[in-house]
């Protein structure tokens, strides 16, 4: 068994592993398949960075995720809060037909939402980027989960301390929640982060471009430098790699909370 997982465990890694090394050579030592590190990174760094706007792309991207991290935690939970501690039977109705949005696929919604967001001015913007995703069913779905183990009994003697409902959700609930937050604040991160086909629709002007758009750009043309590439899917890779490794326990208590 210990012999199975290590070799599982070195498949899953290898990947990462060929990635750094590729970083570090020459394109023509990527396509031969040198697996050794080589001292190539300063110079695939310099034509990275004169090819390609990194600073510029890797600000956007930040901004654009963190932004949609945030707005996002706040409506999903407040919308999950509201489902679960005002419960009724109209409610339901209306969280099955937000679980039946998960079965549309995005690129069905793709030019309505172009064409909206087009006359409406919002091409190249922070909110044509964040509205789409701004709300998804599953966190809805996951903070719902997550609020029925929340004590009703706390709401009800906090509710007669005359504490309103906004304060008891900011004072009370977020507090209490804080491995659900921290595993919907890694899960929106990463899928803001890595977005690629909406900023490509939306995005139609090189300052607006985010890194998965900077990578993609690298693969075009007559001839791929791919240690330059590799670097820059490297560079791309690291911050949710970061956010991952240091809310992994948080992540999953917060989703083993949600599934119970």
């Amino acid at each position: 068994m210990y012999v199975f997982l290590c070799i599982v465990s070195f498949i899953s890694v290898f990947p990462l592993y060929w990635m750094v090394s590729a970083a570090t050579n020459k394109s023509v030592d990527v396509t031969r398949g040198r697996l050794i590190p080589g001292t190539y990174l300063t110079e695939n760094f310099k034509n990275l960075v004169n090819s390609q706007n990194i600073g510029r792309a890797l600000g956007n991207s930040f901004k654009y995720a963190i932004i949609l991290t945030l707005v996002s935690l706040v409506i999903c939970s407040l919308a999950g809060y509201g489902f679960e501690i005002f419960h009724d039977k109209g409610k339901d109705i209306v969280m099955n037909i937000i679980l039946l949005a998960m079965m549309v696929p995005f690129v069905a919604t793709l030019i309505p939402l172009f064409q909206m967001f087009s006359k409406a001015g919002w091409l190249n913007s922070t909110i044509g980027f964040i509205l789409p995703t701004l709300s998804t069913p599953f966190l809805i779905m996951m903070f719902r989960q997550s609020a029925r183990s929340f004590p009703h009994d706390i709401i009800e003697a906090a509710r007669i301390d005359g504490l309103s409902e906004l304060r008891i959700f900011f004072q009370m609930f977020i507090p209490t929640m804080k491995s659900t937050y921290a595993a919907a604040m890694t899960i929106t991160f990463m899928n803001a982060w890595n977005s690629y086909l909406w900023p490509k629709v939306i995005m139609t002007d090189e300052k607006s471009m985010t890194m998965p758009m900077v990578v993609a750009n690298l693969t075009q043309g007559y001839v791929t430098d791919y240690g330059m590439l590799m670097l820059a899917v490297l560079i791309c890779t690291l911050p949710t790699a970061v956010i991952f490794f240091c809310l992994q326990k948080s992540f999953a208590e917060g989703i083993t909370g949600a599934v119970k």
